[in-house]
């Protein structure tokens, strides 16, 4: 037996086999398999979800993986990456400087403070309206 029918993939995929062809293939052979089970392989991954959902008569599957990028990524590839990460990061900034003027504004008007004599925004209104 070679040292590549001794790999962990390969012999895994040669037990599902008969023994009669599992001795059928050369060592080249088993190279080009194990380089198409390995391009097929995703590794371990920090979130790895993945399931089944029936709807009706059909059954779909989902899959939601996340981990370290450890790719070499394209030109194309690492502008997307760069413009999806600024994206995400105003979202983020947006909302929290929007809960905070929130939070701001919701203290101000519990202290009775008005910053507009006879107007009023309703936020206040609102807010003691969710908890009566």
């Amino acid at each position: 037996m070679s040292n590549l029918q001794q790999d962990p993939a390969i012999r895994s995929l040669l037990e599902r086999m008969p023994k009669n062809i599992q001795s059928t293939f050369t060592d080249e052979q088993l190279t080009y398999l194990k380089i198409a089970i390995g391009a097929r392989q995703w590794g371990n991954h920090t979130v790895d979800c993945r399931g089944v959902v029936k709807f009706f008569k059909f059954r779909y599957y989902y899959v939601f993986l996340a981990g370290r990028n450890r790719r070499e990524l394209s030109l194309k590839e690492q502008r997307i990456a760069r413009l999806a990460q600024a994206i995400i990061l105003s979202s983020v900034a947006t909302l929290i400087i929007l809960l905070t003027l929130l939070v701001l504004y919701l203290m101000k008007s519990a202290l009775g403070i008005n910053i507009f004599n006879g107007y009023s925004f309703g936020v206040w209104s609102w807010f003691k309206g969710l908890f009566n």
